[in-house]
């Protein structure tokens, strides 16, 4: 805004008869104006080439215009005052957050258990132990050659405990929002969804033998999605950078601390996997807003559906995968 004078008085104008503008133009009562009302009408009443002057009071300001020009700037201030209504709109309500983190854990500590049966002798669908690794990492050749499943069985696979123990800790902070946030059905699909097109996009990009596991493209994903939903959650808000920098910030951290570090570590994945979250965050906050978060039964059918997206590639990894 500005620097307007807080006081003016034009020096041919001194012996005019000046009269104090009401603060409520609607039933022309009150005088005493706050210090931003004083500096939103003098910067109408200047704009409207119409002289002005502010006194202090105790409690507040007046606004003083010539006794002549008190019913133009009157109505100037109407409709200013009219056209300007509602503005600046309202932030948001919050949208309160689903209370499902025992379902999060759940699934949390079933990776893990599924780490645990990895590393054992299992016989199954023909092969002699099952080689989880081989089977189901993300081979950039053969998934360019058709393998799909493996960019999703990749998501579920993890190097060592470090690598689980790291996935399960920070990546749990932000899969727990997002499922507090969308419900655990919608939070989980789109995860799998961010995650297989990272991997999918990293295995074209890169060399055929480039091979590669972990949940963290869908974490990156995950961090990607909850940018998205604040920028399009708090769009209308005056200053939405407060909103979504944080999410953004927490992604390019853990980008530097964990997609950057070590000679194994994909970097690739990780960035792709965040890359394709926010466009898939701002679909589906979009959808939240029109069609409202889904109720319980089709949010038990999009689990479901998550649920069955992992057994079915992983039992496709099983029949054709080698």
């Amino acid at each position: 805004m500005p620097n307007t004078p807080i006081d003016i008085m034009l020096p041919d104008r001194n012996s005019e008869d000046w009269r104090p503008l009401p603060s409520r133009l609607e039933d022309s009562s009150g005088r005493i104006l706050s210090r931003l009302q004083m500096r939103n009408w003098s910067l109408v009443l200047e704009s409207r080439h119409i002289p002005w002057r502010a006194e202090r009071h105790v409690f507040g300001w007046q606004l003083l215009v010539p006794a002549d020009r008190l019913e133009k700037a009157s109505k100037e201030l109407r409709q200013y005052e009219s056209e300007n209504r509602g503005w600046p709109p309202a932030p948001p309500q919050e949208t309160p957050l689903v209370d499902n983190r025992a379902t999060t854990i759940w699934v949390l500590i079933a990776i893990g258990v599924f780490y645990n049966l990895t590393l054992h002798n299992i016989s199954l669908a023909g092969h002699q132990p099952v080689d989880w690794v081989g089977l189901g990492n993300a081979h950039a050749g053969k998934i360019m050659n058709g393998q799909w499943w493996r960019l999703i069985t990749a998501l579920t696979l993890h190097a060592d405990w470090q690598h689980l123990l790291g996935n399960l800790l920070i990546g749990g902070v932000f899969i727990s929002r997002l499922c507090r946030d969308l419900r655990s059905g919608p939070a989980w699909l789109l995860l799998l969804a961010a995650g297989a097109c990272g991997n999918l996009i990293n295995a074209w990009l890169q060399n055929p033998a480039h091979r590669a596991v972990g949940a963290s493209t869908a974490i990156f994903g995950a961090v990607g999605l909850l940018a998205a939903i604040s920028m399009v959650r708090y769009r209308h808000n005056l200053r939405p950078r407060r909103r979504w920098t944080l999410p953004v910030a927490a992604a390019l951290g853990l980008l530097a601390m964990l997609g950057a570090g070590g000679e194994n570590t994909d970097l690739g994945a990780h960035l792709f996997g965040f890359l394709f979250g926010l466009p898939i965050g701002f679909g589906a906050e979009l959808a939240v807003e029109h069609w409202g978060r889904p109720g319980r039964k089709v949010n038990a059918l999009l689990a479901l559906t998550a649920i069955g997206l992992v057994a079915g590639a992983w039992w496709a990894a099983l029949l054709w995968g080698g």
